[in-house]
């Protein structure tokens, strides 16, 4: 018997291990590729597990149809079938590793799972292989909310707008360095950028009080890591190519329309003896210009001492000569732990910069193609044809002869010293002491220039034009900013209560003073063209002429927030802040009140959601709150009005000017108001491979400072009436996929739209006029103003039948542009303008791709603008026949010819009017980056005795797909007339080569 019951025990144990197999495998993290010990391993259903070692490999027995869990605090749980497979690699996620993240909120920092609104957070090493010297540039398209609008000038500040333009008075955010309010970053540079916070929504901006209404851009330098002593060196080099050119006639066709408009006009065949060239002034004038950044930095840090400086120097050509940018950076950072309570130090930025010469394209639109470029024998630039001479130079003219004859140089210095205790386990004392000192000095020359005119008589073909007396020009100007903060800070986390709550005081002063001057010289004396003698101290005393200008700022503020969550899942940002200010400190209101309400609820933490596995975070959020807008253009004083001529008096023989305020301001003037409100979702799911982020948001500035016009001759006032509303929803999607150890990627998408209206302004039918772009109540901010083109007269017929023309200059004619009737009385008046484009869009957008293949790695970014127009002006308002487009060359000539280019007649006044015939698609698609690059393997860093090695090669704005007819669809401007085409500077696309070392 005992021999049958062992008989049957091995039977059974036989049928048990019948299909079994053993598996082995190791655990990485699929960023770090690092492994990962103390994962728990088992059989899906059973009860056998067992977990990884120090180096996350793991043995298991199981059978070939089983599946194995990985489970890991902090990472996703992940589910892996055998498959017949012993051998397993496996790469566990971060549990959304974005949310642990600390991103910058205003006067301290906080988790991103810990906030109620949005606040984007870009990382430095995302821009750092870029081209570009301005840091926020690199940002187009990348951020939902913010549209950025670049100019392709070396040196050229963005035109930056966040959720769109909330005032008539300026749109422009402020920017926070570091915990230095400031209205530029000219001087960083962005290898010394640790990390871009872009700040939205009401809860985290009205911390910021009367700053900011416009939003937040938040930017921390670089600081040493501990436990590292690190020299990192880059250099990048590239050249800019204008690869969208204008499409003008060249000589042939500008010949053909020349002759029809003479004919046309009554006047005779034009004598081309000396005009048979045929020149491509963008040809002539573009170039590939070199660009070379160039970045060192050495960091070193301890448990009680950290080190970080950085050395940067960049030059920009540009596209045109002589029209060079260049500039060096300094960054310092050193911070010293005193004890374990108690740390201090300091952050330094330098910056010096000489300044381009810039130089205008518009002539090279106007220029006529049928002009030589230059006389050999004379060794003189060419000049134009008689019929564009007065208004029109050679380009080359201004490029070459007056060339050098520019000086500038900025000088900056950017420093922040801080010291910050803990004391009594959960409180912290923080003060900020920052300053920011600038100092500008330009000189320029006003040369004498010939050019070769060959319709002179005689032997001497040499023509004077421009300025007829030499000219120096100096200026110089100074500006600074000091900001001190006192900041109590508390923190604690009890039961399930976590609070983070911040009091304190912050002071800001800033002031500018700007001197200029100029002399051109005496009688018989002629200021050499020798930067020696470029100083107002050079020519006729009598002639010096100079004017100064300065202002000075203070506010006093008082700020409180708290930030409290309940078991992770119930969240609430409160903040308010008080703010004083010198501007109404005598009348007004000088003290304004700021605050908010964020709250949120992550549901993901919710009992109810933990049995499931397709969510892994879900948070539904909202916020209100009252913003302020100081940033109301050079009116820094809105209460004391500027003193201007007037009226004049005769005292005997001698006239006296009487000077009046240029407005009376309302007693109860304050800084504008900002009632904001969004609300939304944050989502992740599918492992956290999908993460989702929407908002719908609303702005309304209440209180836009509005002139009130005078009433019969008297002064104008100056009053908080107008309203300005923006609204919209902003969207932004990632997918993020580890196909297998060596092969990632991830894909994404951001979208943002914009609704702008102006609810009210002074009064009904008040309107603000700056050129072909109209403020008025009822309609976008900034949006165009003209008549509607209705097609071309035909025949005299058609013209007897249509609207006569009361915009004087005679009758409509066959060939004019026909303008839709809008008041039906019968009349073209000026009352039949009415609003024929938008340079706000209907939404912008950006995409992206990464992917990485062992140590290749390629990221691919497009961005875009729908549904925004251009008001092309540059050949609006003719004086003199200038270059035409080669649109022109469908022009109306004959009865059916056409139906919307119009005859060519320069006395045809009416057809340059503001009208939709200057208006262009604004819309376009870019491909706005491509960075390929290789990171060389660790053994081969070994022989070169290096921590890392990275090649790259970027292509930036190589592919432009747009319908306007200028050299780029990208045009800022002011807060009320942006997106008009005078001959816009190019953006150019841009191509570089660069290395990244580390040792």
């Amino acid at each position: 018997m005992r021999s049958l019951s062992i008989l049957i025990s091995l039977l059974l144990m036989s049928l048990i291990t019948v299909g079994q197999t053993t598996v082995n495998g190791v655990v990485k993290d699929n960023k770090s590729m690092l492994s990962i010990s103390g994962v728990t391993v088992s059989i899906k259903g059973k009860p056998t597990a067992t977990q990884t070692d120090a180096k996350g490999q793991f043995t298991i027995t199981a059978t070939p149809t089983d599946s194995l869990q990985f489970v890991f605090l902090g990472y996703a749980s992940q589910t892996v079938p055998i498959a017949n497979r012993t051998q397993l690699n496996v790469f566990l996620e971060g549990e959304n590793e974005s949310l642990d993240e600390v991103v910058v909120i205003g006067y301290g920092t906080a988790k991103k799972r810990d906030l109620t609104g949005s606040i984007v957070q870009v990382k430095g090493s995302d821009i750092v292989d870029r081209p570009g010297t301005n840091p926020v540039a690199s940002l187009q398209g990348k951020v939902s909310g913010l549209q950025v609008t670049n100019s392709g000038r070396p040196g050229q500040e963005p035109d930056i707008r966040i959720r769109g333009t909330n005032s008539i008075n300026g749109a422009k955010p402020i920017y926070v360095v570091d915990g230095l309010l400031n209205d530029n970053i000219n001087f960083l540079n962005p290898d010394d950028v640790e990390s871009i916070e872009v700040l939205k929504d009401p809860s985290s901006l009205a911390i910021f009080g009367v700053a900011g209404a416009n939003g937040v851009i938040a930017i921390t330098t670089k600081r040493a890591k501990a436990g590292q002593l690190n020299f990192d060196f880059s250099s990048r080099i590239g050249f800019k190519d204008v690869s969208h050119r204008m499409k003008l006639t060249d000589a042939t066709q500008f010949k053909e329309l020349y002759e029809e408009q003479r004919f046309n006009q009554g006047d005779a065949p034009y004598d081309y003896s000396f005009w048979n060239a045929n020149t491509d002034w963008q040809d002539e004038i573009f170039r590939n210009g070199i660009l070379n950044y160039n970045n060192l930095s050495v960091a070193s840090a301890t448990d009680k001492n950290s080190f970080r400086m950085g050395l940067g120097y960049s030059l920009d050509q540009g596209i045109i000569n002589y029209e060079k940018h260049s500039q060096i950076t300094l960054n310092l950072s050193n911070e010293v732990r005193v004890t374990d309570n108690f740390k201090t130090g300091i952050v330094l930025n330098g910056y010096r910069a000489q300044l381009p010469q810039n130089r205008d394209v518009f002539g090279t639109i106007l220029a006529a193609p049928i002009a030589p470029v230059f006389n050999e024998e004379y060794g003189l630039y060419h000049t134009m044809p008689s019929f564009q001479r007065a208004q029109v130079g050679n380009p080359l003219t201004t490029i070459e002869e007056r060339k050098n004859t520019f000086i500038g140089n900025n000088y900056r210095i950017v420093g922040n010293y801080y010291a910050e205790v803990k004391f009594l386990k959960n409180f912290s004392f923080r003060t900020n002491l920052s300053a920011d000192y600038g100092f500008n000095q330009t000189r320029s020359y006003d040369g004498l220039v010939s050019v070769y005119n060959p319709e002179i008589e005689g032997d001497n073909k040499a023509e004077r034009i421009g300025n007829l007396l030499t000219a120096v020009n100096q200026d110089q100007n100074k500006y600074y900013k000091i900001q001190t903060d006192w900041l109590l800070n508390y923190n604690n986390s009890f039961d399930k209560h976590n609070i983070q709550a911040m009091v304190g005081y912050t002071t800001y002063m800033s002031g500018f003073e700007n001197t200029t001057a100029r002399r051109t010289q005496g009688d018989g004396y002629e200021i050499p063209n020798d930067s020696y003698y470029w100083y107002v101290g050079i020519g006729d005393p009598k002639t010096q002429t100079g004017n100064g200008t300065g202002w000075e700022t203070r506010t006093l503020s008082y700020l409180a927030r708290v930030l409290y969550n309940y078991d992770g899942k119930y969240l609430i940002n409160t903040s308010f802040r008080k703010d004083g200010s010198s501007a109404f400190a005598r009348f007004g209101k000088p003290w304004q009140d700021f605050y908010a309400l964020g709250v949120a609820w992550v549901l993901s933490q919710e009992n109810f959601m933990q049995n499931q596995t397709v969510i892994n975070n879900l948070k539904i959020k909202g916020s209100v709150a009252n913003l302020g807008n100081q940033s109301v253009g050079s009116n820094k004083y809105p209460m004391q009005a500027q003193m201007v001529a007037g009226n004049t008096a005769v005292f005997g023989n001698q006239v006296v000017p009487a000077y009046g305020p240029e407005y009376i301001p309302d007693t109860n003037l304050h800084w504008e108001v900002v009632k904001a409100w969004e609300a939304g979702f944050e989502l992740s799911t599918l492992n956290n491979r999908l993460n989702i982020e929407a908002v719908y948001y609303s702005k309304n500035t209440d209180g836009v400072l509005v002139r009130v016009p005078g009433i019969l001759g008297s002064l104008p006032g100056l009053s908080n009436l107008g309203n300005i509303r923006n609204k919209g929803i902003e969207a932004s999607a990632r997918w993020n996929q580890t196909l297998s150890e060596d092969w990632k990627f991830s894909i994404g998408g951001n979208i943002t739209t914009i609704d702008n209206n102006v609810v009210s302004l002074s009064s009904k039918g008040y309107d603000i006029i700056d050129g072909p772009s109209r403020t008025t109540e009822g309609n976008p901010i900034g949006y165009f103003w003209g008549y509607v083109h209705d097609g071309i007269f035909q025949t005299q017929t058609d013209v007897n039948q249509s609207a006569k023309n009361g915009l004087g200059g005679g009758d409509f004619k066959p060939g004019d542009i026909r303008y839709k009737d809008i008041d039906g009385d019968g009349t073209i008046t000026t009352k039949d303008r009415t609003r024929i484009g938008n340079p706000t869009p209907d939404f912008f957008y950006g995409l992206s791709l990464s992917t990485s293949y062992k140590r290749f790695d390629l990221n691919v970014e497009f961005q875009g603008i729908y549904g925004n127009e251009i008001m092309r002006t540059w050949n609006q308002n003719q004086f003199a026949t200038y270059n035409f487009l080669t649109d022109r060359m469908d022009r109306w000539n004959g009865e059916g010819t056409s139906n919307w280019e119009p005859i060519i007649h320069e006395g045809r006044a009416n057809n340059r009017v503001y009208s939709s015939y200057f208006i262009e698609d604004g819309s376009f698609f870019r491909l706005r980056d491509v960075t390929l690059a290789y990171t060389f393997p660790q053994e081969t860093l070994g022989k070169l005795r290096l921590k890392n090695l990275r090649l790259f090669a970027n292509a930036q704005n190589a592919f432009t797909f747009s319908n306007n007819t200028g050299f780029t669809p990208e045009i800022g401007g002011s807060a009320t007339s942006f997106g008009v085409d005078r001959g816009t500077y190019p953006v150019p696309a841009i191509y570089t080569l660069g290395v990244n070392l580390n040792f």
